[in-house]
């Protein structure tokens, strides 16, 4: 694996994959005491385990939909119009994979190594 890849995924992942499920996870296990999240988390608290289960795989897979689509038209942006590029170290780390919106998934893909939760499968 290239080093700088793996630098961003690990912050992508982190920071954009792991937060928005936390986030959702606080707001199912009614933790969260920001103001503007109580009605929502007041709604969410009439779900039961399995509902509030399926509400969270919907999310993960929902939060992994959009990741994989992100990166994919960073993809296709890098194959024919070099626009908008992420730079790690002064490299387009897009041109660094064969295909950046796959380095999430795998055994040894980004969420298996850096998301507190995992791959979704």
């Amino acid at each position: 694996m290239n080093n700088k890849l793996d630098q961003f995924g690990k912050f992508f992942v982190e920071n954009l994959r792991d937060k928005g499920i936390s986030h959702a996870e606080v707001l199912l296990n009614n933790k969260s005491k920001a103001p503007s999240s109580l009605d929502l988390q007041s709604e969410l608290n009439k779900f039961n385990d399995l509902e509030k289960e399926l509400i969270m795989k919907t999310v993960i897979s929902s939060i992994d939909v959009a990741i994989h689509d992100f990166l994919f038209a960073l993809q296709e942006l890098a194959d024919f119009d070099n626009n908008i590029k992420i730079i790690v170290d002064d490299e387009n780390i897009v041109e660094l994979s064969d295909g950046i919106h796959g380095e999430s998934y795998s055994d040894d893909g980004w969420n298996a190594r850096y998301s507190q939760f995992g791959d979704a499968e």
